[in-house]
């Protein structure tokens, strides 16, 4: 009877009201962040407007379960015709597959052809760190800047050594309050996903964080920014990322040096220096081990640089 019953909403809701109950889903149940969700929402949109072209009716939960792998490939072949890469192509059909699983428990449809579906393989972006002596110079800059005030330098040196002492996101270390002041032994972070970990800090980033706080012209209440802009507002994620624009060019440093470079580097040396993976996944809030493991090829092909520069026959 519970079956029926499923089959029968199936058949009675529309595709927008479809797409509006898994939108919900990822956001309540699943807790995506809202670029995600958003992501997702607007990945669908285009396959139900094709649908709805393609078929000739509006694609109900039941008419989806009746879909074949050939219909798929219709889409995927019209938007690759669009322009989109291998990449973006994947994503598409990783979020039609998602759709279907949610599809699967909330109506029992099922459908195989879909389940079995491949898209193009994405080449792996290996993630690119900045170099030891790169990180430090990129601190050291930050805080000894002669043309800014003395409490911005030591701003600006704090958040740094967050993203590279302790591989917070820049979303992550601008979201701590005067609450976190003093700098304790270990934060509490609210990643992705609202993913919480503790993360401890090391002696150097509590010591920046704690001369940054000592400096801060403004009052640091509990529930307010830590982090402060010149005029006292939250601090802008975008001046940090001009400020590595600018540290770049004054270090002689590639474009991947970007705020982020340094959470990879944080991982890509804490791995070179024998950490093991698991922990490194916690630490820096990955839900899964396998986003993890993409540091071990950055340190497999800096390796194989070291050999071929050092080696005497390379």
């Amino acid at each position: 009877m519970a079956r029926k019953a499923k089959l029968r909403s199936a058949c009675q809701t529309g595709a927008m009201e479809t797409l509006a109950a898994f939108t919900a889903y990822l956001t309540d149940e699943r807790r995506m962040a809202e670029k995600t969700v958003e992501a997702y929402r607007s990945d669908l949109a285009g396959f139900f407007g094709f649908l709805n072209i393609h078929l000739g009716e509006a694609p109900t939960p039941r008419r989806l379960g009746k879909l074949r792998a050939r219909d798929v490939r219709s889409f995927l072949a019209q938007r690759r015709r669009d322009g989109l890469s291998d990449a973006s192509i994947a994503r598409l059909l990783s979020s039609i597959k998602a759709l279907y699983r949610w599809l699967g428990r909330t109506y029992d449809i099922e459908n195989a052809e879909i389940a079995y579906l491949q898209g193009p393989k994405r080449p792996q972006r290996l993630p690119r760190p900045v170099s030891i002596e790169a990180a430090k110079d990129l601190i050291e800059e930050a805080g000894t800047n002669p043309d800014s005030e003395a409490w911005i330098n030591a701003r600006d040196a704090a958040v740094l050594s967050l993203l590279y002492g302790a591989g917070l996101r820049i979303s992550e270390a601008l979201s701590l309050t005067g609450a976190d002041n003093p700098t304790p032994e270990r934060l509490r972070i609210a990643g992705k996903g609202g993913k919480v970990r503790i993360v401890p800090l090391i002696p150097a980033v509590r010591e920046a964080v704690d001369a940054y706080a000592g400096l801060c012209p403004y009052k640091l209440g509990r529930n307010d920014a830590l982090f402060r802009g010149a005029k006292g507002g939250a601090l802008n994620p975008r001046l940090i990322q001009g400020l590595l624009q600018k540290l770049r060019a004054v270090l002689g440093l590639p474009d991947t040096a970007t705020p982020h470079a340094l959470r990879h580097a944080f991982a890509t040396h804490l791995l070179a220096a024998g950490a093991d993976l698991r922990a490194i996944q916690t630490l820096l809030g990955h839900a899964s081990l396998s986003t993890t493991q993409v540091y071990t090829g950055v340190d497999a092909e800096r390796l194989r640089d070291v050999h071929a520069a050092a080696h005497p026959r390379a």
